[in-house]
C-alpha cells in the first residue's frame, strides 16, 4: 500500500528526539581536556614565579615544605580553584570552537573529562592533592559549568568572522 504524499492536508512527520551524544565530536573534547591540563600547569607555574617565588626569595625560605604549606593555605586553595576553573573554561572554549556545533555540550564534556582526570590524579598520588573532600567537591562542581561557559563563549564568538581584506586578498601587501 502506498503512503499518501506529504501535501497541504497531511501533517508533518513527528519530531524525533536526538540522543545525548548525537553530534558530539570526540577529538575536540579530548584535546580540550589536554588544553585544560596544560593550561592549568602553565598558569600555576606562572603564578608561582610571579607571586610566590618573590615572597620566598629569602635564603632557606623556599623549600618543599614551604610550598606545600602555601598550597594548603586558604589563599593557595582559592588560587588553585580559580586557576583550575579558568583553565577548564579555556579547554571548553577550545573544544567548542573546534567542534563548530553544540559548543556548550562539547565544553561541558571537557568539564566531565576534567573531573575524571582529577579523580585519576587524586587516586594515583601518594597523598593526593592534600585537599579536604569538601574542597574537592567544590572543584568538581565547578568543572562542568566552567567548561560549558567556555563552550558558550565559543558559540558566541562563532558569529565573529575573521577580518579579511575587502578584495579577499592576503594581508599585508608588499
Amino acid at each position: 500500500m502506498q503512503s499518501p504524499p506529504h501535501g497541504a492536508n497531511n501533517p508533518p512527520p513527528p519530531i524525533e528526539p536526538t540522543g545525548f551524544f548525537t553530534g558530539i565530536k570526540i577529538r575536540p573534547v579530548i584535546i580540550g581536556v589536554v588544553v585544560d591540563i596544560l593550561a592549568t600547569m602553565l598558569l600555576s607555574t606562572l603564578y608561582y614565579f610571579v607571586f610566590i617565588a618573590k615572597d620566598l626569595s629569602d635564603p632557606g625560605a623556599i623549600s618543599e615544605e614551604a610550598l606545600t604549606q602555601y598550597w594548603s593555605s586558604s589563599e593557595g586553595i582559592m588560587v588553585s580553584l580559580v586557576i583550575g576553573t579558568l583553565c577548564t573554561a579555556i579547554g571548553g572554549f577550545y573544544a567548542g570552537r573546534k567542534a563548530g556545533a553544540l559548543e556548550m555540550k562539547h565544553g561541558g564534556l571537557v568539564g566531565v573529562g576534567s573531573i575524571l582526570t582529577g579523580i585519576i590524579l587524586q587516586s594515583a598520588g601518594e597523598n593526593g592533592t592534600g585537599l579536604n573532600q569538601w574542597q574537592m567537591l567544590i572543584a568538581y562542581a565547578a568543572a562542568i559549568p566552567a567548561g560549558a561557559l567556555g563552550g558558550s563563549v565559543a558559540e558566541w564568538a562563532r558569529g565573529f568572522a575573521p577580518v579579511k581584506p575587502p578584495d579577499g586578498g592576503a594581508w599585508p601587501r608588499h
